[in-house]
């Protein structure tokens, strides 16, 4: 008798859930995702004790038909690529048909969904491994995804559950994470019917984020832009003097996806380096647009982490985009030089430059040009010495390497706006 056999569907989805849904935010930010591809421009949260008894995502974007809304439920099945080619030019937030079959392995899924051109909505709901047959419902325009009793089965993953308001905290930081990059988008959070955040439609990203951390914040923020050699930043950097004691006011974002990356991470430090403490951090909303052949987004189901094609020049465009934006700024009234630490250069010498933003343009030493070129090709030998790229052509950054400085810790769901 063979010892080998083919695992059934429920214990399949069980396993990927263990993946993809890690937690009640992990649900909220499937299915936010996929309101987004839909076209959603309104999207409402409803939440109740933090994910675990209810979680409901409501959405005006297109629906899906009877067909389409019985595959939604089946393991692999999307509409977002059909082919092996397709990897290579994603250009949605979802493709790898996992989120709503592993979310009903684990827990009361019912989804209701409707089309402009349909006079009437349609549900399916799942159970576990039972899919009951599409039915007839009531409904408007638009898909809404109800999760009632996460984890259920699941006994262990309910148990490490923290209480409802730390698991509040992680959804709420996962609508931002969406929200800070799509500021045309509507959305609005309730927790066991108390609102949390109704966010209309902003005219900018810097909107967006004062509706997040403040207006003073946002206010205060310089704003970087650089369209270069097939990469596009836009975002909004802190001031040196305005850093914080961790990387939780950090946000990247790579084709309106959220990212963790320890190219861009360190390359954001590189620019301040000189300019702050060590043990500070800067407040950085950092938006990248490239083409989708030109990055792999395919490294890990929850999508965070990615491998570039060229990351020395990614590197050297975050890096100097930020130093021209100080090198041009009047930054904060008697601020010292500082000697950066000494670092190796490609010839492998070592220098010490004084980093001073100020003092260089004043007593014409050295043009603004020389010295911004000097810190950036210092930086990136420095950076490249202590982390070889690997030898194999092809995508730059081994699956391995996360972001140096870990997840970001989630903004506190009842957090006063502004605060440090």
């Amino acid at each position: 008798m063979p010892q080998i056999h083919v695992l059934p569907d429920l214990l399949v989805n069980k396993i990927a859930a263990g993946e993809v849904i890690e937690r009640p935010a992990s649900v909220v930010k499937e299915l936010i995702e996929n309101s987004l591809d839909a076209g959603a421009k309104r999207i409402e949260i409803t939440i109740e004790q933090g994910g675990r008894k209810l979680i409901r995502v409501a959405d005006d974007g297109g629906g899906m038909d009877v067909d389409d809304l019985a595959l939604a439920v089946q393991p692999h099945a999307t509409s977002k690529i059909t082919r092996e080619e397709d990897l290579f030019g994603i250009r949605t937030m979802g493709f790898r048909g996992e989120a709503l079959p592993s979310i009903g392995a684990v827990s009361q899924l019912r989804i209701v969904s409707r089309q402009p051109s349909s006079d009437a909505a349609h549900e399916i709901r799942v159970t576990a491994d039972r899919i009951e047959l599409v039915t007839a419902a009531s409904g408007p325009v638009g898909t809404t995804v109800e999760i009632r009793e996460l984890f259920f089965n699941v006994p262990a993953r309910q148990k490490f559950l923290r209480t409802p308001q730390t698991e509040m905290g992680h959804i709420t930081e996962q609508l931002a994470r969406i929200a800070l990059v799509y500021p045309q988008i509507e959305f609005r959070l309730t927790h066991n019917g108390r609102p949390v955040h109704q966010l209309r439609p902003a005219g900018s990203v810097r909107e967006r984020i004062a509706d997040f951390f403040g207006k003073e914040m946002s206010d205060s923020l310089l704003e970087v832009a650089r369209d270069e050699r097939g990469l596009k930043i836009h975002g909004y950097v802190g001031r040196p003097s305005d850093s914080r004691s961790s990387a939780r006011w950090q946000y990247f974002f790579l084709n309106g996806r959220y990212i963790r990356d320890r190219f861009v991470g360190h390359a954001v430090r590189e620019a301040y380096r000189g300019l702050m403490e060590a043990h500070r951090y800067p407040v950085v909303f950092l938006a990248l647009e490239l083409p989708p052949d030109s990055v792999d987004v395919n490294v890990h189901p929850t999508k965070i982490e990615v491998r570039w094609r060229d990351s020395n020049m990614l590197y050297s465009q975050i890096l100097s985009v930020i130093r021209d934006r100080f090198l041009n700024t009047d930054l904060t009234p008697g601020l010292m030089a500082v000697r950066s630490p000494q670092i190796a250069d490609p010839t492998g010498e070592f220098s010490g430059d004084l980093l001073d933003t100020g003092t260089t343009a004043a007593t014409g030493t050295d043009s603004e040009a020389e010295q911004r070129h000097r810190e950036i090709r210092d930086s990136i030998a420095d950076f490249f010495k202590r982390n070889p790229r690997p030898v194999s052509p092809g995508f730059g950054e081994p699956p391995a390497i996360r972001s140096e400085y870990g997840a970001a810790s989630p903004i506190a769901a009842y957090q006063p706006v502004g605060a440090v």
